[in-house]
C-alpha cells in the first residue's frame, strides 16, 4: 500500500473533479484502488456537501475530512478508509457510484466545525509573536498606570462588556484585512459564491476564536501581574478612594481589552504569510496561496 501526500489543486471542491484527479493519479502509478483524503469541502452535483464519494467502476473514493466534524478525525478516517477499500476491492459493479451527503439540517454546521478545528484557532496567538509581545507589553504598562485604575473603576459592568466586544471585533477585523484573509469567488456563479461564504465563515470563526483565547490568556496574565505588584490599599490612598483586591479583577478585565487592541496592532509587524500560517491549517494555507497565484 502506498501513502502519498500532495495538495489538491484549486477547483477540487467539485467532487467530480476530485475523483477524476484521483483516478488520473492512480493510472499514472498503476494502483488498483485509490482513496483520497482531503481537507477541502466536497460539493456534489446537486449542491449538497458530501462526506464520501465512491466510484466502484474505477475503484476510487474520496473522503472530506472536515465533513467528519472535527472530533476524533484520525480514528474515524481510519475506519472510513478501511471500509472503503474493502468495498472497492469486493464490488466493482459497472456504473455504480455511492455518494454520502451530509444531513440537510446539521451538515453545514458539521462541515464548518470541521474546517474551523482543522485551522487550529488555539495556535493563532503563538503564531503571531509580534502581536503577543505587543499585547503583553501593553498590559504590563497599563496595569500600573493610575489613569487606567481610574478609568477601570469608573466603568459599569455593561461598559466593560462593550469594551470587550469592541476590542475583540476590532482585532478580528484588523487581522482579516491586514492579512488579506477574506476569500473572493474565483468565478461568478452561485456555487463559487456559496463556497466563498463557507470559507469566509470558517475564517471569521477561526480568527474570532483565536482572539477570544488571546483575551482570556491576557486577562489571566494581567490579573496575576496585578496581584503580584500592586497593593490596592496603597493605590487607593494615592487615588483618594477605597480599593480592595476585588478591584484588581475589574482592572485586569479593562486592561485585557486594551492589551488585545495593542496585540492586534502588533500583527501589522507580521508578514501576510505569517498571518496565514497562524490562522490556517497547512493545507488551507497552501490552497489560498495557489488561489492567489492563479489570480495574479
Amino acid at each position: 500500500m502506498d501513502l502519498v501526500s500532495e495538495p489538491f489543486t484549486t477547483g477540487s471542491e467539485d467532487v467530480g473533479t476530485a475523483v477524476d484527479r484521483l483516478c488520473d493519479r492512480a493510472d499514472d502509478q498503476e494502483w488498483d484502488v485509490v482513496v483520497g483524503l482531503t481537507e477541502l469541502p466536497l460539493r456534489g452535483p446537486d449542491g449538497r456537501y458530501l462526506l464520501v464519494e465512491t466510484d466502484h467502476q474505477r475503484r476510487a473514493a474520496v473522503v472530506s475530512l472536515p465533513a467528519l466534524g472535527g472530533f476524533r478525525v484520525q480514528s474515524r478516517s481510519h475506519r472510513a478508509v478501511r471500509s472503503l477499500v474493502d468495498s472497492l476491492v469486493e464490488d466493482r459493479s459497472a456504473d455504480r457510484e455511492q455518494r454520502v451527503p451530509l444531513p440537510v439540517s446539521t451538515g453545514h454546521w458539521r462541515l464548518l466545525l470541521g474546517m474551523v478545528l482543522a485551522n487550529r484557532p488555539w495556535l493563532l496567538v503563538p503564531g503571531l509573536k509580534s502581536a503577543l509581545v505587543a499585547a503583553l507589553a501593553t498590559g504590563a504598562v497599563a496595569t500600573i498606570n493610575s489613569t487606567v485604575w481610574l478609568l477601570a473603576g469608573s466603568l459599569s459592568p455593561w461598559r466593560l462588556v462593550v469594551a470587550t466586544v469592541v476590542s475583540v471585533a476590532l482585532v478580528v477585523a484588523w487581522i482579516i484585512i491586514d492579512g488579506n484573509l477574506w476569500d473572493r469567488p474565483d468565478e461568478d456563479s452561485p456555487e463559487a459564491r456559496d463556497r466563498s461564504r463557507l470559507y469566509n465563515t470558517s475564517t471569521l470563526v477561526t480568527v474570532t476564536t483565536g482572539v477570544l483565547i488571546c483575551y482570556l490568556v491576557l486577562y489571566v496574565v494581567n490579573l496575576l501581574w496585578a496581584l503580584f505588584v500592586l497593593d490596592p490599599a496603597v493605590m487607593g490612598s494615592y487615588l483618594g478612594s477605597s480599593l480592595d483586591h476585588r478591584d484588581l479583577f475589574v482592572l485586569a478585565w479593562f486592561v485585557a481589552s486594551a492589551a488585545t487592541v495593542g496585540g492586534g496592532l502588533g500583527t501589522g509587524l507580521e508578514s501576510d504569510e505569517a498571518i496565514r500560517r497562524a490562522a490556517y491549517s497547512k493545507r488551507e494555507e497552501e490552497r489560498r496561496g495557489r488561489l492567489e497565484r492563479t489570480r495574479t
